[in-house]
């Protein structure tokens, strides 16, 4: 009789656990059974449930697949392997779809247990996740690249405009629908968590981001960020939430408020939105604006109207196909060129501190004051009422320069390891990861996800190998494993080889490096430096072209490095094996 009690009494509690999670209210099951509106903040550096579920099931695709490549392995003895793709703005993008296309086509797709990436290797990310099967299938990934149909200016200036009645509006907002309009041709209104409960076709995927209020001013501890189909949260405080909760209003650990969660436009606005961070903006000073060497607080003013309106025209004229359409937008392109050449013919350079901000205020105000001349002098109709909409949302949000905003669920919580630029704060500014390491390595270090290898296509500007050095000085910080990088590789930085890789020792990761540009691509450092310019990440849309030549070379560089590849995954496999040999968890 008791035990019949017993089992009756577990068959309720188990209903409940179910029924709450339904309504959103779901256990902390790292910690035992509470309800998530007690305690909605999962403190742990171990993966959440969800996640170990997904990475469970998915070690069955991978170990069938390192079987088929003929790579010794049981079932308890999978290797978790990752694909870190950097960020580069669209050539990252590119880049990542023909290296997971290549991939598919040598049978090494599904050997990947994780997908993560930064900045934007995250719009191409969020575009093949669109795709429960993509793994199975990247034709048609690189088929959307060429074929897929624009969007419109008036589905993007909706979408807009929903968005502007929510308290969390910001520049990301803008750059998210420009991107995923302007860009990457499509409009993905799901959420990241709809994936939570999907099957296991796909690597797991993980997102990344930073806090611009921890980046510029609080400990490294509070800075990375990252988002799961399951949660989001700081990688080294250890402090997540679900993901359906991410823009909720929270405080002292209590949800307060649920809110919509964001969808994969904005997202994909704040993973990818480099320029929110003002010094990147040297990345964008013309010669003559740069006065003795450095950015003053005068002129960066004039360049942030300058930047913003020049990327919205670009991103929007290809979500235009009127001719008459394209014809105003090239006249206010002209217009605007024509403000910024005569500034230029201005000195600037004998001006005092005062001089020169009453100079820069009085351009700024004309390069928006022209704006809006040029859109009263637009035709009525859909065409000018769209224009206005949108430059008229740009505008205000210029002079306050908000990026990512959304609410901070760590706003005013009681424990000590929340930094103080967290703990104020009622709302986060999550901004492009890539502003700190641009590959998002941080997430894939240590004990949390053990990861054996790490495949790390580079498609990042700037200079070669500074992701490697950068995640190592991090992971120092961190005392976190990491290869090590002999001295020698570093000299090959102005024309780096198409392949490296770092051995891991013990608990280190070995990590396969593999550059965009290359000796095998690139007769000699100078063509290097010409297809690094070429192809560079700030830069309006690329061409058909262009989009073809990136793909092509990242589909190259995977069948060229095929046979190491393979010889680090049967690597990985074995180490993996030893591990479990000796009982390692």
């Amino acid at each position: 009789m008791q035990t019949g009690l017993t089992a009756f009494m577990n068959a309720v509690v188990c209903l409940c656990f179910v029924n709450s999670v339904i309504l959103s209210q779901a256990a902390d099951n790292m910690e035992g059974n509470v309800a998530l509106s007690e305690r909605p903040i999962r403190q742990s550096h171990s993966l959440c449930a969800g996640e170990k579920e997904y990475v469970h099931k998915r070690k069955q695709i991978v170990l069938h697949s390192l079987n088929t490549l003929e790579i010794n392995c049981t079932a308890d003895s999978v290797p978790h392997i990752a694909l870190l793709a950097s960020g580069g703005g669209q050539r990252a993008a590119v880049g990542l779809v023909g290296s997971l296309h290549q991939m598919e086509k040598e049978g090494l797709l599904d050997t990947l247990l994780y997908l993560g990436g930064v900045s934007g290797s995250t719009w191409s990310m969020a575009s093949l996740y669109n795709d429960s099967q993509f793994s199975t299938n990247m034709d048609a990934a690189v088929s959307r690249l060429f074929d897929s149909p624009s969007v419109k200016l008036e589905q993007a200036v909706d979408w807009l405009g929903e968005r502007a009645k929510e308290e969390h509006f910001s520049l990301a907002d803008i750059w998210g629908v420009l991107t995923s309009a302007g860009i990457m041709k499509q409009m993905d209104l799901r959420c990241l968590s709809d994936e939570a409960d999907r099957n296991v076709t796909n690597p797991y995927p993980i997102y990344c981001a930073i806090e611009k209020h921890c980046f510029t001013q609080g400990p490294i501890e509070g800075k990375w960020f990252e988002i799961s189909p399951h949660e989001a949260g700081f990688t080294e405080l250890g402090l997540f939430i679900e993901t359906s909760f991410m823009g909720s209003k929270f405080q002292n650990g209590t949800l307060l408020e649920k809110k919509k969660e964001m969808d994969m436009v904005k997202l994909q606005g704040i993973l990818g939105c480099a320029i929110a961070n003002e010094e990147t903006l040297r990345d964008f000073v013309p010669q003559w604006l740069n006065v003795s060497g450095h950015l003053d607080s005068a002129a960066k003013e004039y360049l942030l109207v300058w930047i913003i309106l020049d990327k919205v025209i670009a991103l929007t004229r290809i979500t235009v196909k009127d001719t008459t359409a394209l014809m105003y937008l090239d006249k206010l392109q002209k217009i605007l060129e024509d403000k910024v050449n005569h500034s230029k013919t201005e000195s600037v350079e004998a001006e005092s501190m005062e001089e020169r901000k009453t100079l820069f205020n009085q351009w700024s105000q004309e390069l928006l004051a022209a704006v809006e001349t040029w859109s009263q002098s637009l035709d009525d109709g859909a065409f000018k009422t769209d224009v206005s909409f949108l430059i008229n949302q740009v505008i205000p949000l210029i002079a306050e320069w908000k990026w990512g905003t959304t609410g901070n669920f760590l706003y005013q919580y009681q424990e000590s390891s929340v930094p103080a630029c967290l703990y104020s704060n009622e709302i986060l500014q999550l901004i492009d990861a890539g502003l700190v390491i641009n590959v998002p390595y941080p997430s894939f270090l240590g004990d949390k996800r053990d990861i054996d290898l790490i495949i790390a296509p580079e498609y990042s500007a700037g200079n070669m190998f500074e992701t490697l050095t950068l995640a190592r000085d991090y992971a120092a910080e961190m005392e976190k494993p990491f290869p090590e990088i002999n001295d020698t590789i570093l000299e090959d930085r102005d024309w780096p080889k198409d392949c490296y890789v770092l051995e891991g020792k013990e608990k280190e990761p070995t990590i396969i490096y593999m550059p965009l540009f290359n000796r095998r691509n690139c007769k000699d450092a100078e063509e290097f430096k010409a297809k690094m310019d070429e192809f560079s990440t700030f830069q309006r849309p690329f061409s058909q072209e262009k989009i073809k030549f990136v793909l092509e070379t990242a589909k190259e560089n995977v069948k060229n490095n095929k046979e190491t590849l393979l010889k680090e995954i049967n690597k990985a496999a074995l180490r993996r094996h030893n591990k479990w040999k000796a009982g390692e968890p």
